[in-house]
């Protein structure tokens, strides 16, 4: 039987899993807590530092290469995972931030 990752709550269910946790250490690990996308381009992107008193902020994700939703057999396999930031994450999914208009525009003439 294979477990399917088709609803938000199969999903939520698996990135909240133990094993999912484990394997999301282990490709952290091997990337040195590094963004791989920005290490390609010539960049880096480390991993934010907790500091005492305050939240530490999310500086990096665990993504997969094939995503568990079509391919969930793939889903715990550490050569699937890669380490990115936010904004490499997001450009790969097409969630980009969008530019807020302004409430209002003093130039009216």
């Amino acid at each position: 039987m294979t477990v399917e990752y088709k609803t938000e709550e199969q999903k939520k269910k698996f990135y909240r899993s133990k094993s999912w946790g484990e394997i999301r250490q282990e490709a952290l690990e091997r990337d040195n807590y590094e963004c791989q996308e920005c290490k390609r381009q010539g960049r880096v992107h480390v991993d934010s530092k907790k500091e005492d008193g305050k939240r530490k902020s999310i500086e990096l994700n665990v993504h997969h290469k094939y995503e568990i939703e079509f391919y969930p057999k793939l889903a715990l396999v550490l050569d699937n995972l890669e380490t990115l930031c936010l904004n490499c994450h997001n450009k790969i999914h097409g969630k980009g931030f969008k530019k807020k208009k302004p409430k209002w525009d003093d130039e009216r003439w």
